[in-house]
C-alpha cells in the first residue's frame, strides 16, 4: 500500500513497505542522501531529520508512521541555495570532518536555536546528547554553536 509523505516541502509518495524504515526511503527511493545510515541502533544521530518540526532518528521511524507528516532533511536547510545561519558559522568555525555525524547534528541544532536561540554553552552540549562525532572532539563545534547564539 502506498504512503503518502510530504518531504521537503513537496508531496511524495512511497511504495515501501509500510515497516521501512524511514532513512532508507530517503536515501534510496528519493536519493536524498544528506542524512546518514551509520548505527541503525537510534544511537548516533548521524540519520536524524525533522518528523512534524522535531528531530528524529529516521532508522528507527517505520514508514508507517510517516503518512501525512512534514519531514525535512538536511538538504531543506538552505533557502534558495543559501546555507543557513547555523550552516555558515560551522563552516566559518571550520567545524567539518568526514561528515558522516554532520547532517544530523545539524538537524539536531536546527530545532534546537528555534527553541532556545539565546542558549549557553552547556545547554547545547546536553542538546548534543546522542550524536556522536568521532573526529571533531565536539570543541569547535560547541564553540560555532555558542557564536551562533550570541549573534543572535
Amino acid at each position: 500500500m502506498p504512503t503518502n509523505l510530504v518531504i521537503n516541502g513537496e508531496d511524495r509518495i512511497s511504495s515501501r513497505g509500510s515497516m521501512t524504515p524511514l532513512i532508507d526511503v530517503l536515501r534510496d527511493e528519493f536519493f536524498l542522501t544528506g542524512a546518514k545510515v551509520a548505527c541503525r541502533e537510534g544511537i548516533c544521530g548521524a540519520c536524524t531529520v525533522h518528523l512534524d518540526g522535531r528531530p528524529v532518528v529516521s532508522c528507527l521511524v517505520p514508514l508507517g508512521t510517516v503518512e501525512g507528516r512534514d519531514v525535512r532533511t538536511v538538504e531543506s536547510l538552505a533557502v534558495a541555495g543559501e546555507p543557513s545561519p547555523l550552516q555558515l558559522i560551522m563552516e566559518e568555525h571550520d567545524v567539518v570532518q568526514c561528515g558522516m555525524c554532520f547532517p544530523g547534528i545539524l538537524m539536531v541544532l536546527t530545532s534546537f536555536f528555534q527553541e532556545r536561540p539565546h542558549a549557553e554553552r552547556d545547554e547545547i552540549k546536553a542538546a548534543l546528547v546522542g550524536n556522536i562525532c568521532r573526529c571533531t572532539g565536539y570543541e569547535r563545534l560547541v564553540d560555532a554553536a555558542v557564536a551562533l547564539a550570541r549573534r543572535s
